[in-house]
């Protein structure tokens, strides 16, 4: 009797262990996408998204300290100044010490705030620094991956719910995502062919506006180690809006190149001549 019990104690122990341990590997799968009942920002991944969570983390904090001093400061000021114990009311009309308080010390804090606000901004604004460069094109209601230097072009769309296949994500895969090698520095080209789009990454703190007849420049690293990151448009772009899904694979070199060399197959797009480029405008 006491072996049964043993033996049974030790299997619901092993069946927590492995749930337990099926939730770890499931929350290390989807750290780059949006998770059920989420709080807080998606994991950070690269350069450019730990630095924005620390901003963010250290206005949160800059945030709730004056939000609970506004708040003591009024129930203070309800209590002493209440009616009851003040049956005449003061004629004071300014307090010097006050008036100075209160104007010198939000512009210490905006200025705590701007040093790191301004050192992200210039931060994301190198864009010369880059390994490699790929051209995004947003369009109705899709995405346009092309890889200038190595000469190939796709078009992205969004798998269709039927089409899932088990542990995909509703509304956030696609048939052809951009492919990146891990650990490098992408600087990307985006343009627009229609209307405003957005091309928003949260895990790697991108978001850049589609634009027709302009082109606008931001970066991305994407750090070491094969992962999925999964962005959306967010700018109200028409009826499909919220079928535009963003999907960037980090891919180790070797698998990059193995893709590379089916990709150039598949989507080679071959160089533009000058005489094609008058011929086309003549047709």
């Amino acid at each position: 009797m006491r072996n049964s019990n043993l033996v049974k104690s030790f299997g619901a122990i092993t069946s927590l262990v492995s749930f337990v341990a099926m939730i770890v590997v499931s929350a290390t799968a989807m750290a780059a996408a949006p998770e059920p009942w989420q709080i807080g920002l998606q994991p950070p991944a690269g350069s450019i998204a730990e630095k924005a969570n620390d901003l963010h983390n250290l206005l949160l904090v800059i945030i709730t300290a004056i939000s609970v001093f506004v708040l003591l400061l009024l129930v203070y000021t309800c209590f002493r100044f209440r009616a009851s114990k003040n049956k005449v009311a003061s004629k004071t009309t300014h307090n010097p010490l006050i008036e100075v308080l209160w104007t010198v010390i939000p512009v210490i804090i905006l200025v705590v705030i701007a040093v790191p606000s301004f050192r992200l901004l210039y931060y994301q604004d190198r864009t010369d620094l880059a390994d490699m460069v790929i051209k995004v094109t947003g369009a109705q209601w899709y995405w346009s991956y092309e890889y200038p230097d190595e000469q190939i072009a796709f078009d992205s769309y969004m798998i269709d719910e039927a089409d899932l296949t088990e542990g995909q994500q509703r509304l956030l895969e696609v048939d052809y995502p951009m492919v990146v090698p891990e650990g490098t520095r992408i600087k990307l080209l985006v343009e627009g062919v229609d209307v405003m789009h957005s091309f928003f990454v949260p895990s790697l703190a991108v978001q850049k506006y589609t634009v027709v007849g302009r082109t606008n420049e931001t970066w991305i690293d994407v750090p070491m180690g094969e992962a999925t990151y999964y962005g959306q448009c967010n700018q109200i772009c028409g009826t499909n809006h919220s079928y535009m899904p963003i999907v960037i694979k980090a891919v180790s070199a070797e698998n990059y190149k193995t893709w590379l060399e089916v990709a150039k197959e598949e989507f080679a797009t071959g160089p533009i001549t000058p005489s094609e480029v008058e011929l086309a405008s003549v047709e």
